[in-house]
């Protein structure tokens, strides 16, 4: 486990002046944490089990083609995101889930019953759903929307060479050196995407790297789109016919203090 109570939360949920609380969602993308008026939450950590672990995909491939393929109904549970909303703030974690690829040898098949022929291989491709446990400290007098999904592209929309400023020495960072790389990734809706600028949106205009898009953030995130962007499991569950199974959505669970009492201005 990679969270823990912080010690003054702890101290007082003991004393009485808080309440220790778990919210359990999962299946649908959209969830929201009501918090009651006059009251405040600290979220201080979750336990997230990653969407597409109840299903297998399977594939016959001959000797020679032993090399792993991307499966495309796994390969879409790969990176998964989930996000937090209070009204004010935005917080959100992308998680990298690894998909398992086992190759079985197949010692008889239609294509070469008598094994004598190029034999046959299984390849099982499993996305690993075991719990991640993060910490966090997330603050919130209003209810906080909690927002999962999956992510397939990040699409480079520009890539630059970056100079060397007194943020960027040469030597130590990636000013001078020479290498194009990433300054603008979108994230999102075609028309409309989220737009991740690096090194920062300041210095896109710094850098004299062009006009800054519409869209620009400083932090990399999708946002949701019925075509690109953050797609809801249960709809690629649905595509592999698994969108009954329980083991196959995610499920989150929020472990937080309860206050029920105004915010005082100092929340550490």
């Amino acid at each position: 486990m990679s969270w823990q109570i912080p010690t003054l939360i702890e101290a007082d949920i003991k004393s009485g002046k808080a309440q220790y609380q778990t919210f359990q969602t999962g299946n649908g993308g959209q969830s929201i944490l009501p918090v009651p008026s006059n009251s405040y939450v600290v979220i201080f950590g979750y336990d997230f089990s990653p969407a597409g672990g109840g299903f297998k995909t399977f594939a016959i491939r001959p000797a020679a083609e032993q090399n792993l393929t991307n499966n495309t109904a796994t390969r879409w549970f790969e990176t998964q995101q989930l996000s937090f909303y209070t009204g004010t703030d935005f917080y959100p974690f992308i998680h990298h889930v690894n998909v398992q690829s086992n190759t079985v040898l197949n010692t008889w098949s239609a294509l070469s019953p008598d094994q004598n022929e190029a034999l046959t291989y299984f390849q099982v491709e499993e996305v690993d759903n075991s719990p991640i446990a993060r910490q966090v400290y997330i603050t919130s007098t209003n209810d906080v929307t909690v927002t999962h999904g999956c992510i397939l592209t990040a699409a480079q929309a520009s890539a630059n060479v970056i100079p060397v400023t007194n943020r960027t020495p040469q030597g130590l960072t990636y000013g001078g050196s020479g290498q194009a790389m990433n300054t603008q990734t979108n994230y999102g809706p075609g028309a409309t995407p989220l737009q991740f600028m690096q090194p920062s949106p300041k210095d896109y205009q710094d850098f004299a790297f062009g006009l800054l898009p519409a869209n620009a953030d400083g932090q990399a995130f999708a946002t949701p789109d019925v075509a690109n962007g953050l797609f809801n499991s249960s709809s690629l569950l649905s595509a592999v016919g698994q969108v009954n199974v329980a083991a196959g959505d995610y499920y989150l669970c929020l472990h937080y203090a309860l206050y029920t009492e105004t915010v005082p201005e100092q929340r550490g």
